[in-house]
């Protein structure tokens, strides 16, 4: 039985193996971590979900694959990794022998040739690649269609190609020239080729190889810069109000385990003004030419961790009170410092927040987090001058940003936004504290 990599979860396409947990020959149960995975900005193990033998291993570390690539073939206990009786298109059995190296040499496990981002290589495949093993219907059905079958094995993985594979490559490539389509021109956008500068000729330099989870960062930040016309709002917040009742109800949520954070107010403070502003709650459905208004308020909370950003979603916070809020603050920022998130934690978000307030700085502009609509940066608050009740003060100010796509939200909409939130920072409910 193949054990296949699951779906990686929302606008992830593909991941990086890792680690591998286990070897060839090994007895291991259901429940037992096979693979380390990096993808989508999530570190996790994947389970092998049956019991049996680790008959092969079909994948590497440091190799890219995509969701429903094979990565173990489990034997019954006891079984032969060498042979093994199979049923083919047609329902009859037949005797299998497992190939002692890999089919397609020159598919997306290949780290030196060019791959597009669905996995497809651009390369041509040697005449001297033996062809998969396939039924004689799949063989005549993709001669057919002019496809090469190893260049379907290599996208969708395994050693033989079923009706299933070649349905699912027919689909990746559907994908591609859609994707194609929608650049413009009916060509797929072009880029400026990457050029290696050689910095060492004017003195020494430190070279640092990009993490596998830095490049996603990477390419996730270009796409959304490159697709979202962004438009940024600034203000300032009267942060007194929130101090002082942070101080008033601080050691009671400590006497019940929790710690009472700014970030808690923002929270609350945030989901209330998105619910009388719904817009910036929403995603925009570009295929369907639809906005999507969400009727949930799940916000992501940005983590700058060792490793890069990280962006946990906490669920249903305008069904939460702020203690609940602060534990699960406490949780989800403890998780991903330590790159312990599962992919379904950061799923789902409708609106991010940016709180870069506890390393300094005032106004930043943050890019928005497709397929959300906006995104809100916070800075540092510090004291300043400020005219109040006719008089002049010296008042926490915070600095404000909000960062909104221009498409799904106009101007007038998002000061209007920006003038509430701004109300419910300053006028936060004692009631809304208080245990």
């Amino acid at each position: 039985m193949d054990i296949k990599l699951p779906n990686l979860g929302e606008g992830a396409d593909s991941g990086t193996v890792v680690n591998l947990l286990v070897k060839e020959g090994d007895q291991i149960d259901a429940d037992q971590a096979i693979i380390e995975i990096e993808s989508d900005k999530a570190f996790a193990s994947v389970p092998a979900g049956e019991a049996g033998t680790v008959g092969k291993i079909h994948v590497r570390p440091g190799q890219e694959i995509s969701a429903g690539a094979v990565l173990v073939t489990l034997l019954p206990s006891g079984g032969s990794s060498e042979k093994s009786e199979t049923v083919g298109e047609e329902g009859a059995p037949r005797e299998t022998v497992a190939p002692s190296q890999p089919v397609v040499a020159a598919g997306p496990t290949e780290r030196n040739s060019p791959v597009d981002s669905s996995g497809v290589s651009l390369e041509p495949i040697p005449d001297s690649i033996p062809l998969p093993a396939a039924s004689p219907s799949v063989r005549f059905m993709a001669a057919q269609l002019g496809l090469d079958l190893r260049r379907v094995v290599a996208v969708t993985g395994g050693t033989r190609v079923s009706i299933h594979q070649l349905r699912q490559y027919l689909e990746t490539l559907q994908k591609l020239a859609l994707k194609a389509s929608q650049s413009g021109d009916g060509q797929a956008a072009s880029k400026p080729v990457a050029e290696s500068i050689d910095f060492s000729q004017w003195g020494d330099v430190l070279k640092k190889p990009m993490s596998q989870l830095r490049k996603v960062i990477a390419r996730k930040m270009t796409e959304n810069w490159d697709s979202i016309p962004h438009v940024t709002q600034f203000d300032e917040v009267d942060m007194s109000g929130i101090i002082s009742l942070r101080q008033k109800y601080l050691a009671d949520y400590e006497a019940r385990g929790a710690r009472l954070t700014v970030t808690s107010f923002i929270l609350k403070a945030v989901a209330n003004t998105l619910k009388e502003y719904p817009l910036f709650n929403s995603s925009l459905d570009e295929a369907a030419s639809e906005i999507v208004m969400k009727e949930y308020v799940h916000l992501g909370l940005a983590v700058d961790s060792d490793a890069g950003l990280l962006v946990p979603v906490i669920r249903d916070v305008d069904q939460k009170d702020l203690l609940q809020l602060s534990v699960e603050i406490a949780e989800l920022a403890g998780k991903a410092r330590d790159r312990k998130l599962s992919p379904d934690e950061m799923q789902g978000g409708s609106f991010t927040i940016s709180n870069q307030g506890a390393f300094g700085g005032g106004h930043f502009t943050p890019i928005i987090n497709k397929p959300e609509v906006a995104i809100l940066g916070l800075g540092r608050s510090k004291n300043q001058v400020v005219f109040r009740d006719g008089s002049i003060e010296a008042r926490p100010m915070m600095p404000i940003t909000l960062s909104y796509d221009h498409r799904v939200i106009d101007g007038g909409s998002a000061a209007r936004f920006m003038v509430d939130l701004v109300k419910a920072f300053e006028n936060f409910d004692n009631d809304q504290v208080a245990l």
